[in-house]
């Protein structure tokens, strides 16, 4: 029979949980990485969790990076229009 306070616990871990899944969700993890997290999560390897949450991060800036080239390369030709319309 589980207690009140057991109850209680499980409530607030599922909760918090679901939390952290949203989150990975809304960082754009896929599935492998939310299954690898949890499954790190279960074997108490937070060091690995962090691990694996800056490589992703990495994954993530280095795709801004890129689209900011892009981003750049569009400025200069809109700019270079620009002044040939003047």
């Amino acid at each position: 029979m589980v207690n009140n306070e057991e109850y209680a616990g499980e409530i607030i871990l599922k909760t918090f949980n679901s939390q952290i899944l949203q989150n990975l969700k809304d960082a754009d993890c896929d599935s492998v990485l939310i299954e690898q997290f949890f499954n790190l999560e279960k074997e108490n390897k937070i060091s690995e969790q962090i691990k694996l949450l800056k490589k992703h991060k990495t994954k993530l800036l280095d795709n801004l990076h890129k689209y900011q080239k892009h981003i750049d390369n569009l400025d200069f030709l809109i700019f270079n229009l620009e002044q040939t319309k003047k």
